[in-house]
């Protein structure tokens, strides 16, 4: 059976951890391969876009330029879009719909759970069984809200569109979030462009490949009627100024996240085959900027490497993996070889290694 209803996690997180997420690890470390975000920080064109839009402070934001951009990248119309203070609001916004029999897909990000429990809306987990492949017969026919991750984070499967796209029926929001989509080169399995699925919402983040997590810009898609509904929940003046400027400028210049999904690709698979050989280590590599590692004794693994300036995003916080998954986000090859060496240098691992000699 691959996905099993209302299983608890299998690690020991309790509900506080679903809290936690990757810059908890990362403050301070010399390595940071904790947090799931490109390192260097924003291009110099996105830097000048919002630098353009300091003007603009002294009026209430207008969304209407960062709208039409998004809707003409997809092929939507301007009713279909949602801008959104990054695009974990697209939880809340469907928490505050009142499901009644809300669904979560995991292992996955835990926010989409904290918003639901938020509005007392309690989701049913549906836990995968390794490595992760989601079938629409493992959703219970009576789920009125389902949410899934494509490509999924922390595990990095990406599902296919066709498998997604027969969640999605009348009475159903099946809301996809594809926050970690545009590392995926060509993008094959996004939904972003369907317009005649019932109930399908798509969320999307633009802080990930374009590193401005501070800045909160991201937005859903959805057809008229629900885009609607999300839309009237939201505060007013939902997104500031600065991060529809980034939005604007992000549509602008696809040729960037078509370079970085290129590099991120060969950087993935370096941290792959260095990964390889961990001695025991099992290795999920995914389809995102980060890979997924089951180690041997894992649960000492991070802070260990802390104490070397290394940060890792320990799993244990995620239904349905334990303490010892560990998340690394792709980074240089030097980066990726100081966390190998330190990974190797680990007792459980040494041991390891003794053992296969």
């Amino acid at each position: 059976m691959t996905g099993q209803a209302d299983r608890p996690p299998s690690g020991t997180a309790a509900d506080a951890d679903l809290h936690l997420h990757g810059d908890a690890f990362a403050r301070g470390a010399r390595d940071d391969l904790a947090v799931n975000v490109l390192a260097g920080g924003p291009p110099p064109w996105l830097r000048d876009a919002v630098a353009a839009a300091l003007g603009d402070l002294g009026a209430y934001p207008d969304e209407r330029a960062a709208i039409a951009a998004v809707a003409e990248r997809h092929g939507r119309s301007n009713e279909e879009v949602v801008l959104l203070n990054g695009a974990s609001q697209a939880f809340w916004l469907a928490a505050a719909l009142a499901p009644r029999r809300p669904v979560c897909v995991h292992p996955s990000f835990t926010e989409p759970e904290v918003a639901l429990r938020a509005a007392r809306r309690p989701p049913r987990r549906i836990v995968l069984d390794a490595p992760w492949p989601l079938r629409a017969t493992d959703i219970p026919d009576d789920a009125d809200l389902v949410v899934v991750g494509n490509p999924t984070n922390p595990t990095g499967v990406l599902h296919g569109r066709h498998e997604l796209a027969a969640l999605c029926r009348p009475g159903r929001i099946t809301l996809v979030d594809e926050s970690f989509m545009d590392f995926v080169p060509g993008e094959p399995e996004t939904l972003a462009a369907e317009r005649e699925l019932p109930g399908l919402v798509v969320a999307r983040s633009l802080t990930k490949l374009h590193a401005i997590p501070g800045l909160r810009a991201g937005y859903l898609l959805a057809p008229v009627p629900l885009a609607a509904r999300l839309r009237a929940q939201r505060p007013a003046w939902s997104v500031n100024a600065l991060a529809l400027a980034a939005i604007e400028a992000i549509a602008a210049h696809p040729e960037h996240a078509e370079a970085i999904t290129r590099e991120t690709e060969r950087s993935r698979a370096d941290l792959v085959a260095r990964l390889a050989e961990v001695p025991g280590a099992t290795v999920h590599p995914g389809a995102a900027n980060f890979v997924l590692v089951h180690l041997p004794a894992g649960a000492a693994a991070a802070p260990r490497l802390r104490e070397q300036g290394i940060a890792v995003r320990p799993c244990a916080s995620f239904p349905g993996l334990t303490a010892d998954h560990v998340r690394l986000t792709v980074r240089d090859p030097a980066a990726h070889e100081r966390v190998v060496a330190a990974l190797r240098a680990q007792p459980a691992i040494r041991r390891s290694l003794a053992s296969m000699r």
